[in-house]
């Protein structure tokens, strides 16, 4: 997961909601490519998918085709039908109502907050190997309390930072991606480039090209690459920018799976060339890959650089994500989902109950590495969980998508996905199908590294999700009347305007736009719903 949850348009806000302020036509094809690249790509997560050597390539390619491409396509057309803030909630609102679009937003939420602790496990490792010689390094990264400690530092002082406020979020975040993403990326495949060339020891396993499906231990870890290309359901934001959606942004989709996948194998084959499979950890393969390529030629003092350099990005990355996710919270929770003490800002404009709260999840979760058998174990847990969460919201997102196919086909839709019913199908079902592959087989230990008991790894999983799960519904089965915030407004759903059920199918004819009464009358009605608890 790269830098691509970024903070949502609000929710909520004074007076009417407008258009995207940005001008239509400002963004082209290529900066829409551009924009899909950058949020997207992170170089954190390559050694899982290094212990694949050569069939890492397959796994790639496999997950940009049946999740990349199809969600992408799928929140365009979303993203540019529904341009009123608010984001997945809106668009799961629009076909199930409140109850499943705040589901939607407490799992996106959770996604994050469950990644938090592997970002900072890897923050921990990069920090390590900061230092001489690599034995040290790696003794000091695998210890369970010193990658606790520096986790907690770590998160927490974002936190604190966050608390400043999000201009000095944002600042170390653009310095970390910089330095902590795109030159460390790029010095990994050229460095491993050079190292091939000029015929220094290559420990690439000769596997197959496709897997052995029959083995299905031997895949898990595959499953966490769905992790790795999240994020279209923000970025499709700015769909309705492009000077041609319907002809330019496919393209732009195309164009930024071949760089993604390109970069993601070659950075995953450069630390598969100089680290055997078997001695890959998920943690320190990457930091070790560093030290080995510069070792060889002569400069292994500059492996110690490249960990300072990543370091620092992981730190920039987590003060971004602080706020964000949390903010879309607090914006959709100022309807009437949170108790108003958890909607309350500081002078900064940072939202406190609710980032101490995720403090608190994030805190509880790193006590894993306590029960878990290895630091490495309990990285790959979180990772699985952060999965199972993610693509639960993303096949409650292509649900709401098929049904509001047919809810609203006269609504006027900016990007349409191609081939009409029979490509509404075909991407559906392709993008259904995977998703729910990847989620089974998170389920599932992993055969390439030790996770201790697997009735212990895979209740845990079990327990978490469900728990994730049920709390958002519980809450909204219990809120109250006094909740929602006075001061918050936010655009009726379009069922509200036209007083029927979100499952009903739309009265209004193709390209109609309801009237400033229209709306009005709709708020009105909404607000008198909630007041009533229904």
């Amino acid at each position: 997961m790269g830098k691509q949850f970024t903070k949502e348009p609000p929710v909520t806000q004074s007076g009417r909601d407008k258009k995207l302020s940005t001008a239509h036509g400002s963004i082209t094809m290529w900066a829409m490519a551009i924009l899909i690249i950058t949020s997207i790509l992170s170089m954190r997560g390559l050694p899982s998918e290094a212990k694949y050597g050569v069939q890492s390539i397959f796994f790639y390619l496999f997950a940009a085709v049946v999740f990349l491409l199809p969600f992408a396509l799928v929140c365009a057309e979303l993203a540019s039908t529904y341009t009123k803030s608010g984001g997945l909630y809106r668009w799961v609102a629009e076909a199930f109502g409140p109850r499943l679009g705040w589901l939607a937003m407490f799992l996106e939420w959770q996604t994050i907050v469950i990644w938090f602790p592997t970002v900072l496990m890897f923050a921990a490792a990069s920090l390590a190997y900061m230092f001489w010689p690599e034995s040290f390094d790696h003794a000091l990264a695998s210890n369970k309390i010193y990658t606790l400690a520096i986790a907690l530092l770590v998160y927490w002082l974002s936190t604190w930072n966050a608390l400043r406020g999000q201009r000095s979020a944002n600042l170390l975040s653009t310095y970390g991606g910089l330095v902590g993403t795109i030159i460390p990326g790029a010095v990994l495949i050229v460095l491993g480039i050079v190292y091939f060339l000029v015929g220094k020891p290559v420990h690439l396993d000769h596997l197959p090209f496709f897997p052995d499906f029959s083995d299905v231990g031997t895949i898990v870890l595959a499953a966490s690459i769905f992790l790795f290309y999240a994020g279209m359901e923000i970025q499709a934001v700015h769909v309705n920018d492009m000077r041609n959606p319907a002809r330019d942004f496919p393209k732009a989709v195309f164009v930024a799976i071949v760089v993604i996948v390109l970069v993601y194998s070659l950075g995953t084959l450069m630390i598969g060339v100089v680290i055997p499979s078997k001695d890959i950890d998920l943690l320190q393969s990457l930091l070790v890959a560093y030290k080995t390529l510069w070792a060889s030629f002569g400069v292994g003092w500059l492996g110690n650089v490249m960990a300072l350099f990543i370091m620092f990005g992981v730190i920039g990355q987590v003060s971004a994500l602080v706020t964000g996710p949390s903010t879309g919270l607090m914006a959709v929770a100022q309807s009437g989902y949170l108790p108003r003490s958890l909607q309350r800002v500081n002078r900064n404009n940072a939202n406190v109950p609710i980032l101490i709260v995720q403090g608190c999840f994030v805190s509880l979760l790193l006590l894993l590495l306590i029960v878990l058998p290895t630091v490495e174990s309990a990285y790959q847990i979180m990772s699985q969980m952060a999965t199972i969460i993610y693509l639960a919201m993303v096949i409650i997102i292509y649900c709401a998508f098929m049904r509001l196919r047919r809810t609203q086909p006269g609504k006027k839709r900016g990007y349409r996905v191609p081939g009409g019913k029979a490509g509404e199908w075909i991407v559906c079902g392709l993008g259904i199908a995977g998703a729910l592959l990847a989620l089974v087989l998170s389920y599932i230990p992993p055969t390439q590294i030790d996770t201790g008991s697997p009735a212990v790894y895979v209740g845990i999983i079990v327990v978490g999700v469900g728990a994730i799960i049920a709390l958002p519904l519980v809450v909204y089965h219990f809120r109250k009347p006094s909740w929602r915030n006075p001061d918050a407004h936010f655009y009726p759903f379009d069922w509200q305007i036209e007083g029927r059920r979100p499952g009903e199918v739309s009265k209004w004819a193709p390209g109609y736009e309801p009237t400033e009464d229209e709306v009005e009358e709709a708020e009105t009605r909404a607000i008198s719903n909630h007041a009533s608890g229904r």
